[in-house]
């Protein structure tokens, strides 16, 4: 397994939720998995996923990889022209933590460019214009920051640290779709959130549960 570089997320290393789909599909597991980042994937290096656990060509530990129940995780959907007002406000468009983020960076013209604003109710919403080549990891980082925006401030950043996804079906190329989420609890530096993914019809495709973590001070 490569996370190629223009996946990345946090300059340096892979968008979260795109590792975690490769690393998902690359388990081969039939049913769901929960993908744990010990550390930031990196990028261009080859990675090997053994036992559950994928390392790199020095033997640290990237992620683990377990088998794990349906997340439950649905967020309720929006209409589309919602999910274009909440994205048109989207506070990452101002102050970004990592604007070059395949998923979400407004500095990514080649990104998914997922934008997610907040609605009255504080949930996340914004429209996902679906890339020619879709595949699971593509779902997979869809379902990634529109989480994380529901809990990033100015001058707070989070970073993805556990995700376990159900993935019904892959959205079709071409198609706008809307990714909603929502903070559902959290403690300390941890929030817990839910996302999901609908397609133009409004059919739930795919939802996830995710632990997003406060990037510590000195690690910024």
């Amino acid at each position: 397994m490569i996370i190629e570089s223009r996946f990345n997320g946090p300059p340096g290393s892979g968008n979260g939720g795109w590792s975690a789909g490769v690393f998902a599909v690359g388990s081969g597991a039939p049913g769901p998995v929960e993908v744990t980042l010990r550390r930031p994937p990196p990028l261009e290096i080859p990675l090997t996923l053994v036992d559950g656990e994928v390392r790199d060509p020095a033997g640290l530990v990237v992620a683990q990889v377990r088998p794990t129940e349906d997340p439950h995780a649905v967020v309720p959907p929006v209409d589309l022209p919602a999910a274009r007002a909440a994205s048109a406000a989207y506070a990452g468009l101002v102050d970004h933590p990592f604007p070059g983020c395949y998923v979400c960076g407004p500095d990514r013209v080649d990104g998914l460019r997922i934008f997610p604003g907040r609605l009255p109710d504080g949930r996340t919403a914004a429209p996902f214009r679906v890339p020619g080549s879709v595949t699971m990891p593509t779902v997979w980082a869809a379902l990634d920051c529109p989480g994380g925006w529901a809990v990033i401030a100015p001058g707070r950043p989070y970073v993805l640290g556990r995700i376990a996804a159900v993935v019904a079906a892959l959205p079709e190329p071409g198609d706008e779709c809307v990714v909603t989420g929502v903070m559902v609890g959290g403690e300390g530096r941890k929030a817990l959130v839910h996302t999901s993914l609908y397609a133009p019809d409004g059919t739930l495709l795919a939802s996830a549960r995710a632990t997003w973590i406060a990037v510590a001070d000195e690690a910024r």
